[in-house]
């Protein structure tokens, strides 16, 4: 099995290509430069905004994971670029070049909307406004619309292996004015690989899947687990299943978090 993994040099791609490379998985790294890649993947040339360069990445993927995505910039134009054309470009390239390819793309529980009445389902009614999670929602519509085998992931928040996530969103939690009570889905990096080795084996083919742990945790707690405090707050809480996806549908399939809480993470050393 070779894999194509788009993103690799990112937050999630650094961690999921060293335990996919673990598992003995051929990986190879679509890549615009020269960067340090985990031992035993293989740098390709290419660019997901650039179609020319793309076949060679492809020919010869039995799998291709796309993880590639902007999301934490002003620039709304590069998100809609990068996340739908990028997108766009790969799945034309893999269909292409790679028909038999399964095509597995990385999404985000951040696609349910604020004020859901329940956690986020897959079978939700998604139409976000924000150009991230309306820009995933459109990708997940190409690979859905695509000739190819496709899986979506929709990942909740990714945190582990000492990434220092949950540390970055505190300035933002604050200025955004987050009640401390609210509570996250979250996913170990682990756990990542886990979902996405499952996937491997046909178990999610042609399904959305919402990829989280046992434990939705409040960011009051996420910040004093890394050492961090928030203005704790007794009033009412406002939109109390945003950010919190079901993982039903990932159990009945199979899917079992190994780090189920981000205490066990803790407790491990790896959060």
């Amino acid at each position: 099995m070779t894999i194509l993994i788009t993103g690799a040099t990112g937050l999630v791609g650094q961690r999921l290509s060293k335990r996919l490379v673990h598992m003995g998985l051929d990986c190879r790294a679509l890549v615009r430069n020269s960067p340090a890649l985990p031992p035993g993947v293989v740098a390709v040339a290419g660019d997901i905004l650039d179609p020319g360069s793309l076949r060679d990445a492809v020919t010869g993927a039995s799998t291709i994971i796309h993880l590639a995505a902007v999301f934490r910039t002003a620039d709304e134009k590069l998100i809609w670029k990068t996340n739908v054309e990028g997108t766009r470009n790969l799945l034309n390239a893999a269909e292409t070049y790679a028909p038999e390819a399964r095509f597995i793309l990385a999404s985000t529980s951040n696609v349910y909307d604020t004020a859901t009445s329940h956690p986020g389902r897959e079978d939700d009614l998604v139409a976000p406004t924000q150009a991230y999670p309306a820009s995933k929602v459109a990708a997940e519509n190409l690979v859905r619309a695509s000739q190819l085998n496709w899986v979506i992931q929709r990942f909740s928040f990714v945190y582990g292996d000492n990434d220092g996530h949950i540390e970055a969103i505190h300035e933002h939690v604050q200025k955004a004015k987050w009640h401390p009570a609210h509570k996250m889905s979250m996913i170990h990096h682990r756990d990542i690989a886990t979902a996405i080795a499952m996937a491997l084996t046909g178990a999610m083919d042609r399904r959305i899947v919402n990829i989280v742990d046992d434990a939705p945790t409040s960011i009051y707690e996420l910040m004093e687990l890394v050492g961090l405090k928030l203005e704790p707050s007794s009033s009412a809480l406002p939109d109390p299943w945003h950010l919190h996806a079901d993982g039903s549908l990932a159990r009945s399939l199979g899917f079992v978090p190994t780090v189920a809480s981000v205490y066990q993470a803790q407790r491990e050393g790896i959060l």
